[in-house]
């Protein structure tokens, strides 16, 4: 895809941009066959929440440098896989492309989170706030079924607007809304031939660390 042919996002609030249709289906299937190449050799796994060991209702997995894991002990990003121990596989070259395309920034993406939603799957109002740069955004890539995404401002008990997310789509938090609450509080199964079941993979990519930044050496 190029630059020319990029749909025009739409704002749904300052720094918080949706490309409706951003990867066409040849794209979609392109990038689905990359990321089952991704989970053969990190495959996916379920998190659980801090202290309690609650499951998640996503599983999920990661490729970049660094990967998003929680379990009891806590949220955090680590360079290797959970389970097996082994490194996270590098970005499909779609995933570092839409990131320079839509991004919108100079800094390089660190992580990028793989959640896998079954039909019943859902994930509560949260801010991405467990990376050290926030002023690198966080882009989302839909693929499968729809999905209702709801997203608010930086206080949880704000209003929020819900919209649904078709496969194909980007989301971009950025600026003001990089630290916005976001959830999904429903999948549409169904809504989509994509994939070879009901579900939707949500991919999530994100800097983590702040640029190095060169001494100071004029004197």
């Amino acid at each position: 895809m190029t630059l020319a042919s990029i749909p025009a996002p739409l704002e749904l609030a300052p720094g918080c941009l949706w490309w409706q249709g951003y990867l066409d289906r040849p794209a979609q299937e392109a990038l689905v066959a990359d990321i089952r190449e991704v989970l053969a050799t990190a495959p996916l796994f379920t998190p659980r929440m801090p202290r309690t060991g609650k499951p998640f209702s996503v599983r999920m997995s990661n490729c970049g440098p660094l990967g998003w894991v929680s379990d009891e002990n806590g949220y955090r990003y680590q360079p290797q896989h959970p389970v097996t121990g082994a490194p996270w596989p590098p970005f499909p070259a779609a995933l570092r492309r839409a990131w320079d395309e839509l991004g919108g920034t100079d800094l390089a993406p660190e992580a990028c989170l793989i959640n896998w939603y079954g039909p019943e799957a859902r994930m509560g109002l949260h801010q991405d706030r467990d990376e050290q740069e926030f002023a690198a955004p966080v882009l989302s890539l839909s693929l499968g079924d729809t999905a209702i995404f709801r997203v608010g401002g930086t206080e949880r008990r704000g209003g929020t607007r819900s919209i649904r997310l078709a496969s194909g789509d980007a989301l971009l938090l950025s600026g003001p809304s990089r630290l916005a609450f976001h959830g999904i509080d429903r999948i549409l199964a169904g809504t989509s031939t994509l994939l070879s079941q009901p579900g939707r993979i949500n991919l999530t990519l994100r800097r983590v660390h702040p640029a190095r930044r060169e001494p100071d050496t004029a004197l």
